[in-house]
């Protein structure tokens, strides 16, 4: 059984990765990645925690983070896409849509 330390370290380590990739890329595509990538770290952190306490509440809770994201995949690609249709790029510093 691996150490509950490691499991938890790489989960920190994934999530930096993950907040690094949201704040230094412009890609609204890689930012969404990244964003992907921190909810499974957090997901790593709920098994791993759930597996050494012998509970099921986190496994639990991953199925929910899981929905939460394809849900937040669905709707985003279908922005990224239309974004994409109107202005023919999906650098997150040329989008600005909601200037007055």
């Amino acid at each position: 059984m691996i150490p509950l330390g490691w499991s938890l370290g790489l989960s920190a380590i994934l999530f930096c990765i993950g907040v690094v990739g949201v704040l230094v890329r412009r890609n609204a595509l890689v930012i969404f990645m990244s964003i992907e990538l921190m909810l499974n770290a957090a997901n790593l952190a709920f098994v791993a925690l759930a597996a050494h306490l012998n509970s099921l509440d986190g496994q639990i809770f991953v199925f929910f983070v899981m929905t939460v994201a394809a849900a937040e995949v669905a709707v985003g690609l279908a922005i990224i896409v239309n974004v994409f249709r109107l202005r023919e790029t999906v650098f997150v510093d040329e989008i600005n849509l909601l200037k007055g």
